[in-house]
C-alpha cells in the first residue's frame, strides 16, 4: 500500500525547505556575478597597500579587477627597441608571487629541468617598466624566448615556442 505522502514530489511535502534552498541558491548565484571592491593606496613611507575598504585617513583609489583565464595563451614577437634580457634557449619570465599561472610555469621550468630567470613585476621597479618596454599589458605571466614572447603559461604553447 503506497503512503499518500510518499506520492509526493520532494518541493510539495516540503515546501519550506524548497524556498530555503531556492533562496540560497539565488544568493550563491548573485554573489558569483558581484565585483569585489579592492582599494590601493600609499603610505606616509611610500609602500603601497592592498584592501577590501579604505583606510580613512588616506586617500585611496579603487582597483578595477581585471580576471584573466588565458583560455588561448598567445606568442608574439618582443617589440623593444632595447636588446631583451634572453638568448636564443633561456627563459625569461615576468611574473607576480599570487599569480596561478606563474606558478604552474615555474613548477613546469623546475620540472623539466628548463633554466629561467624570473622579474617580480610588483617587487622591481625596473622588472616593471622593463615588462612595460617589451608590451606587458597588466596580465602575467609574460615569457620571453629569444625574440618572441608568450602571454600567459600553457604547456602545448610554451613547447612550441622553446626550442
Amino acid at each position: 500500500m503506497m503512503n499518500k505522502r510518499s506520492s509526493l514530489r520532494w518541493g510539495q511535502a516540503f515546501p519550506r525547505h524548497n524556498l530555503l534552498i531556492t533562496a540560497f541558491i539565488l544568493l550563491t548565484l548573485s554573489s558569483a556575478t558581484s565585483q569585489p571592491e579592492v582599494y590601493k593606496w600609499t603610505d606616509d613611507a611610500g609602500h603601497v597597500h592592498y584592501g577590501d575598504a579604505p583606510k580613512t585617513e588616506q586617500t585611496a583609489e579603487t582597483v578595477i579587477l581585471k580576471i584573466n583565464s588565458y583560455k588561448s595563451v598567445t606568442i608574439d614577437p618582443v617589440s623593444t627597441d632595447n636588446q631583451t634580457r634572453s638568448t636564443a634557449k633561456k627563459v625569461v619570465m615576468y611574473s607576480t608571487a599570487w599569480c596561478g599561472y606563474c606558478k604552474k610555469a615555474r613548477q613546469y621550468f623546475t620540472a623539466n629541468k628548463i633554466a629561467f630567470s624570473e622579474y617580480d613585476i610588483e617587487k622591481s621597479k625596473a622588472a616593471q617598466r622593463h615588462y612595460q618596454k617589451i608590451g606587458g599589458s597588466g596580465s602575467v605571466p609574460l615569457i620571453i624566448v629569444g625574440k618572441r614572447k608568450m602571454q600567459g603559461f600553457s604547456v602545448a604553447r610554451f613547447n612550441k615556442l622553446y626550442p
